[in-house]
């Protein structure tokens, strides 16, 4: 039912910005908490932020708190992480993920649908 589709992940260097985007269809949009997630090579996927339906409350890894933003654009159905001041150990591929709910936002399983991933490369 749910599609996500992730773009804007590339190379960047240590202390620069990229802007990542999911697009979600499929169902309606604003009923879904989205989450961003990472996974570094031959490492677990983790957590890096959440927003609430609406986009009145988000959560953050303590990881990338200051650094990132996510928001979201009902409107246009769209999930953003702005990444700032990157880091070579933000060096992953990004996911966005959906869930009816946002209860325990840090927990993959709280995720229903998830996109294929973009990959973001920071070089030093």
């Amino acid at each position: 039912q749910v599609q996500l589709v992730e773009s804007g992940g590339g190379l960047v260097q240590a202390g620069g910005s990229l802007r990542l985007s999911c697009e979600f269809s499929g169902r309606t949009f604003s009923s879904y908490a989205m989450g961003w997630f990472r996974q570094a090579p031959e490492k677990e996927r983790e957590f890096v932020a959440a927003i609430s339906r609406r986009g009145s409350s988000t959560y953050y890894a303590n990881s990338v708190k200051g650094r990132f933003t996510i928001s979201r654009d009902n409107a246009k159905n769209t999930v953003y992480l702005q990444m700032n001041s990157l880091k070579p150990e933000d060096t992953a591929v990004y996911y966005c993920a959906a869930s009816i709910r946002i209860g325990v936002p840090q927990l993959r399983g709280e995720y229903g649908f998830w996109g294929q991933g973009t990959q973001v490369t920071v070089s030093s």
